[in-house]
């Protein structure tokens, strides 16, 4: 038999690896990490030009810059090798919903403390580097309350429409978050039709009890269309949307993308509205024209159940896929994005809306998000979207339902905080970049997410939830980086050329 031969990286472990026991057993009875020493004189002279940064985030240090510790074996090393080839798909961006209690909230804030939060969410290469959001056509569930651009009954001509109410809100929000970010990306989706165009006349299915409890329909029985499904309908919805599309424009926003509804199974006590798949289907034959007109591209979404059947059924109408350029997935979606990935691999995925906890914003639901996360970037997502950027303490919405956010506001005192999810979102977001590439890992540590940017930048976020520090050793292209997870922490490696 011939003996099996190693690849280049098998080879350097094991050299690696004999050198370090030549290197006497002393090094072998070590119980904890060596003295740190910084990253400059650990690697610059051994690789040229590369230069490997470490920030590490806990629940009561965020956002730290750490020293790498020297290089040497440790029994309770771990290490990981990160491979520079891809097939996946590039990252459209990450970010949030500009939704109107987001912006009602940074109105307690002096103007200060309000432009700094703003800053710090969208300046390219800054903060959180966001450069893809979403906003709501009409209401959605974190309004003031219900509204649509027309409530006129039978207003087939939309004489009526207007969008003055988000002129207070959403516009001045969005257009604050394009200073930082004059190419700040924008997709929008509705969460009910105007209510004269639903078979119930109301917003919301069912309808509210006024101080009662929220309610939803059981998924079995929500996929029937409460959207009237008939011709003139159809036609004045698309219209509504392609009047939303140009009255934003003429206030200098521009909305590159569109999901024709937000969850559309679900039925529930605030904004939103059910469609059948075949039903979805027939109205984006009619929305396909009036966005292609304004070279708007349309998504099938936003989808919240756990298999992709109702995708497949939407898909099967030959007409209205040809307009179809992505899908949103969200919620018990999670279920379903690997296989809808697999079974449509032209079509870009966004995760379009990350769940949303229960106001109290600890550290341990950011544990849970970060394996959202993880799991919807391994699964081919291109676009990741926070929900409440910001919202006052308690996160109660006009309906009743207590949220987290990345920013909390203190309405009483004029205070803010930015939460523990906005510092996990920003080890993803302030590192990777549009066009990155998610990477394939080996080794004995696999809590983790890589990517290499299109400035040939390394990221790689790695999450220690075990209660003690662990040492780790990255292996990107010919760098060995040792550094030391801080216990129950979250970490980013950027490596680059200087």
């Amino acid at each position: 038999m011939q003996p099996r031969e190693t690849n280049a990286m098998d080879r350097r472990t094991l050299l690696r690896r004999a050198a370090k026991a030549i290197a006497g057993s002393a090094a072998c009875l070590a119980l904890s990490p060596a003295p740190p020493l910084a990253a400059q004189d650990s690697f610059r002279s051994a690789i040229p030009g590369l230069t490997p940064t470490w920030i590490g985030t806990t629940q009561t240090a965020p956002w730290q810059t750490q020293p790498l510790r020297p290089l040497g074996w440790l029994w309770d090393m771990l290490d990981v090798q990160v491979s520079l080839e891809s097939d996946q798909p590039a990252i459209d961006g990450f970010g949030a919903c500009s939704n109107e209690l987001g912006w009602t909230s940074l109105q307690a804030l002096s103007p200060g403390d309000r432009e700094s939060i703003l800053a710090e969410l969208f300046t390219p290469g800054k903060g959180a580097n966001f450069t893809l959001c979403r906003m709501p056509v009409g209401a959605n569930d974190f309004a003031r309350k219900w509204y649509s651009y027309d409530e006129t009954p039978d207003d087939f001509p939309l004489e009526h429409f207007s969008i003055a109410n988000d002129l207070e809100t959403l516009a001045p929000f969005i257009r604050s978050a394009q200073k930082y970010n004059p190419h700040l990306r924008l997709w929008a989706s509705p969460w009910s039709p105007p209510s004269w165009m639903k078979r119930n006349k109301n917003y919301a299915m069912p309808l509210p009890v006024p101080g009662g409890p929220l309610t939803a329909v059981h998924p079995d029985e929500a996929s029937e269309d409460m959207f009237i499904q008939e011709d003139r309908f159809f036609t004045a919805y698309a219209a509504y949307f392609g009047k939303f599309i140009d009255a934003y424009k003429q206030q200098g926003i521009e909305v590159g993308m569109v999901m024709p509804q937000n969850e559309f199974n679900s039925a529930q006590p605030f904004p939103s509205c059910t469609w059948s798949p075949e039903g979805l289907a027939r109205f984006i034959r009619y929305l396909g024209p009036a966005m292609d007109a304004r070279r708007v591209q349309i998504f099938l979404g936003t989808y919240e159940r756990g298999n992709r059947q109702q995708v497949d059924r939407a898909m099967a109408d030959a007409e209205a896929r040809r307009w179809i350029k992505g899908l949103g997935v969200q919620w018990a979606g999670k279920g379903a994005v690997a296989a809808i990935r697999k079974q449509y691999p032209g079509f870009t995925i966004y995760q379009s809306e990350q769940e949303c906890g229960d106001g109290r914003n600890d550290w341990s639901y950011a544990g849970y998000c970060w394996d959202l996360m993880k799991h919807y970037l391994r699964s081919g997502a291109a676009g990741y979207m926070y929900w409440n950027l910001s919202l006052q303490t308690g996160g109660e919405s006009h309906w009743g339902w207590k949220q987290n956010s990345l920013v909390t506001v203190d309405s009483e005192t004029k205070t803010y905080r930015f939460n523990p999810e906005y510092y996990l979102l920003k080890h993803v977001s302030h590192f990777v970049q549009p066009g990155a590439r998610r990477l394939e890992t080996d080794g004995t540590f696999d809590d983790l997410l890589a990517f290499l940017n299109p400035d040939k930048s390394v990221a790689v976020i790695l999450r220690n939830e075990s209660d003690r520090p662990r040492p780790v050793s990255v292996i990107v292209a010919e760098l060995t980086v040792p550094a030391v997870m801080q216990p129950d922490s979250f970490n980013t490696l950027l490596v680059k050329r200087a």
